[in-house]
């Protein structure tokens, strides 16, 4: 499995924002601290509130509002469902992040969620991966 851990500010407003993009909420790891969202069957989003996601780091938390520091990148199933998960999370409170970049075989876009954390979205021509 992996587990994306963010720090974020206001873990309701978080919660909110994450389920509209349509990712399931896994009430195992999550408490009144944090709360995970399954992207994928083994991706998970582990949301820590900026004192608990401390715990788990030496030294000061950065803040993704300030500088990015990971780009998070999900594929999609079309160029439609790029665009659709990048509406879903500026109606949801995201900002857009870099614009759409369309190479033709690739499309791609972005943004950031109410924090900053930065989450590209990109579909590729599947006969352009194949060997």
């Amino acid at each position: 499995m992996i587990f994306v851990n963010l720090p974020v500010t206001d873990l309701a407003r978080t919660d909110a924002f994450y389920a509209a993009l349509g990712f399931r909420r896994n009430d195992r790891f999550s408490d009144a601290l944090a709360v995970s969202y399954a992207v994928e069957e083994n991706i998970l989003v582990m949301l820590l509130t900026r004192e608990r996601f401390a715990d788990f780091v030496p030294g000061q938390v950065g803040d993704p509002a300030q500088a990015t520091s990971v780009l998070n990148c999900l594929s999609a199933g079309s160029r439609e469902e790029v665009d659709q998960m990048v509406s879903a999370a500026i109606a949801a409170g995201g900002k857009p992040w870099m614009p759409a970049q369309d190479h033709g075989f690739m499309y791609g876009s972005s943004f950031a969620d109410p924090d900053g954390n930065v989450w590209e979205v990109m579909w590729m021509d599947p006969s352009t991966v194949q060997g």
